[in-house]
């Protein structure tokens, strides 16, 4: 029997339920700042005795975060508003969860949730979700309420993914091939690699919220037709064009920024080294001072896009005394000619070589990472990122792109997530077992409700921390909605994975590639790990502490 909603009351009872969950949130940030508390500061060394609370009051605060914004959501009619109950209920369940026996830890027990209680039994019934389920079924994951400009942008780049991009997709990654120059050439046809240039740079942003409305809408479309080949070609560009345009000359602008919008120079970015990964501020590759510029030594890691790139942001030592940690490193603007396969090695006619391998990976093929070695690389001194006043400053500029490379990197979660749904219905509606359309089952109805509750959670949560960064705030959401949604995308692919069954795991069927690809997700842009403890549950510490 379907289960009855009446969406006004529904509403109520989510909001009563958040309302109930917050204080446990912020009951959880103020013991954890005593804890880490060290002369009126957050002690790092403190905050990490104390790990596994930080982390998971961290996706704890994610998820309360996410539900408050889709009591938004649910105000715009039913199935909105289902989607929102479903949502919500399972991150209080969750974090009830948490509580359970650690009320010692988190300072709040699960008595704490009890008026939240009889709303989380409705809305993670099994009558309730098998009735979502149906709902689904034709709704999809919802509607998106885009205003009627980023429905075009979103429309335009889904057409550019299923023409262009999606054709390549399984090819490229059985075969770990190079990304097609036609979606190379159709991504700067119509403007992708121009979407953080300032118009006045012959890009599209304006300076206002649209820029980071359009990327996190575009980087969706992209991602749904592959994330290998399409929702990473516009990140690189993302994080190398917001360091110049933070930190650069107006003659670098004048240089670069026309040419990255036109696709004439492709981007890549080497930040990680083999010992030091989210630990930035311990890179060890070198730029030495000599005639007429810097010299580059040292060894770089996991620099997707490396060798078809001709421009690359490298962040580099350029003051020895480790003392001083990140206030020694500077961007540059490294050029190098473009390399297809696997492997590549240029020299200078000073001496200077460059050489990278592709490591090998279990998905999100196509664009390769590299493991890239400078041995006496020449780079002219105007390429230092705000030449003589950018010395010590490349920390914060390679940092002002790689903030809004995390909301990207959501929107690259709910993209495959959404190509993961898609697939999960339709081989559900499709496939019988014991005479039966697996659709029909109440267990598959109800996985392929939490997942559309989850995908439109997260884009959602997209949404609003795009709106947040336009208006110069958002950075901790921005990891928030990463570090959720990109765990969220490991259990979305895997479900729809498993409701292909035995094919799931064969590769002439795309979900197994969505499965592997989302993997990635909570390791790049900042592992999850370093996010939750040094960023999420470090500021929330923060806040607690100076609320008091």
């Amino acid at each position: 029997m379907a289960e009855t909603f009446d969406a006004p009351s529904a509403l109520l009872a989510a909001r009563q339920a958040v309302d109930a969950a917050t204080p446990i949130i912020e009951r959880a940030a103020q013991r954890l700042a005593t804890l880490a508390e060290d002369g009126g500061r957050i002690s790092v060394d403190k905050l990490d005795q104390h790990q596994v609370l930080a982390y998971e009051l961290a996706h704890g605060a994610a998820a309360v975060e996410g539900s408050k914004v889709m009591l938004g959501y649910a105000e715009h009619g039913s199935v909105e508003a289902q989607l929102s109950c479903a949502y919500i209920a399972d991150a209080l369940w969750d974090l009830g969860t948490r509580l359970l026996g650690r009320s010692d830890v988190w300072g709040s027990s699960i008595a704490d949730l009890a008026t939240a209680m009889a709303f989380v039994e409705r809305y993670r019934s099994p009558a309730f979700l098998e009735s979502l389920g149906d709902v689904v079924a034709t709704s999809g994951t919802g509607p998106n309420h885009l205003d009627d400009e980023f429905e075009l942008v979103a429309e335009t780049f889904r057409r550019l993914g299923d023409d262009k991009v999606r054709p390549h997709a399984e090819h490229v990654h059985r075969t770990n091939a190079d990304v097609p120059e036609s979606i190379l050439e159709a991504l700067a046809e119509i403007g992708g690699f121009g979407l953080s240039v300032p118009e006045e740079y012959d890009g599209f942003a304006t300076g206002g919220e649209s820029d980071y409305m359009g990327m996190v809408v575009s980087t969706e479309e992209l991602s749904r037709a592959s994330l290998g080949i399409g929702g990473s070609l516009i990140t690189r560009p993302e994080i190398l064009t917001r360091a110049v345009v933070a930190g650069g000359t107006e003659a670098q602008k004048q240089q670069w920024l026309p040419r990255i919008a036109s696709g004439e120079l492709l981007a890549g970015i080497m930040v990680t080294e083999p010992d030091f990964g989210s630990d930035v501020a311990s890179v060890n590759v070198a730029a030495t001072r000599v005639d007429g510029g810097y010299v580059i030594n040292g060894v770089k890691t996991w620099c997707t896009f490396a060798g078809r790139a001709t421009i690359l942001l490298v962040l580099a030592r350029t003051n020895p005394d480790r003392s001083i940690g990140h206030r020694g490193l500077s961007c540059f603007l490294v050029e190098k000619p473009q390399a297809t396969g696997h492997h590549f090695e240029f020299s200078q006619e000073n001496g200077g070589k460059l050489e990278g391998r592709a490591i090998d990976t279990i998905g999100y093929r196509g664009m390769h990472s590299y493991e890239v070695a400078f041995d006496n690389w020449f780079v002219p001194a105007e390429n230092l990122i705000g030449e003589e006043s950018g010395l010590g400053k490349g920390f914060y500029l390679q940092m002002a792109g790689f903030e809004n490379g995390r909301l990207q990197t959501a929107a690259r979660a709910v993209g495959l997530m959404q190509a993961a749904f898609e697939a999960g219905l339709a081989y559900a509606q499709d496939r019988n077992v014991f005479g039966t359309p697996v659709f029909d089952y109440q267990l598959s109805k109800a996985k392929l409700a939490r997942m559309a509750a989850l995908i439109q959670a997260g884009r959602q949560f997209s949404y609003a921390v795009a709106k947040m960064m336009a208006n110069g705030e958002g950075t901790l959401e921005a990891s928030m909605v990463k570090a959720y949604v990109c765990r969220a995308a490991e259990w979305v692919t895997r479900e729809a994975m498993q409701l292909h069954g035995g094919m799931g795991y064969a590769e002439e069927f795309p979900v197994s590639r969505y499965f592997v690809d989302a993997r990635v997700l909570s390791i790049f842009e900042g592992a999850d790990e370093t996010l939750c403890l040094r960023v999420i549950a470090r500021r929330l510490a923060e806040n607690a502490l100076a609320s008091r």
